[in-house]
């Protein structure tokens, strides 16, 4: 009997600290990819849920194609994403891109001609407007971006889809 609990509590005390340990063990392990990354929504419906599977309840459905979301965690085939209002949720991965969006952050902001802030304006664009992430050079502060089929240029810390320091070519 006393062999019997002392493997009991050694079981219990090891699937305590798999428990514990297995979030950041299967972080990335699902597809190999680094966590966190930016993504993007593939459809104009996507279901985000309270966990990682069909039988958990849908907590938000996004209606926005192309929406930047950051992948935080895995899990076999589903990915826990944050968004840029910072709404965290579990989606299949069937429903992201690899395509580099942005969302516009803040107030309204200048899309410039070129990667300065003495360059000419090209628009003035609304917080949460969307666009293609296009470029973020090395070393640079500014990413070029598209948006209806203008090209032009925001500040990284204007823009949420990329990270500080990230570059893109």
């Amino acid at each position: 009997m006393r062999k019997w609990g002392t493997s009991a509590l050694a079981a219990l005390l090891l699937g305590l600290v798999s428990a514990v340990w297995a979030p950041t063990a299967l972080a990335g392990e699902a597809s190999g990819l680094p966590l966190p990354r930016f993504v993007s929504l593939r459809s104009d419906e996507v279901n985000l849920r309270a966990g990682p599977g069909q039988r958990y309840p849908i907590d938000w459905i996004y209606s926005r194609k192309d929406l930047p979301v950051e992948v935080i965690a895995e899990f076999e085939a589903w990915r826990k994403i944050r968004d840029w209002q910072g709404t965290e949720g579990w989606l299949h991965q069937s429903m992201l891109s690899g395509r580099r969006m942005m969302v516009v952050m803040g107030s309204q902001r200048t899309l410039r001609a070129s990667d300065s802030d003495n360059a000419d304006a090209l628009a003035q664009v609304e917080p949460g407007v969307l666009g293609r992430l296009l470029q973020c050079p090395r070393n640079r502060d500014f990413c070029r971006v598209e948006i209806n089929q203008i090209q032009g240029w925001f500040k990284r810390d204007e823009i949420w889809g990329v990270y500080k320091g990230e570059w893109i070519e």
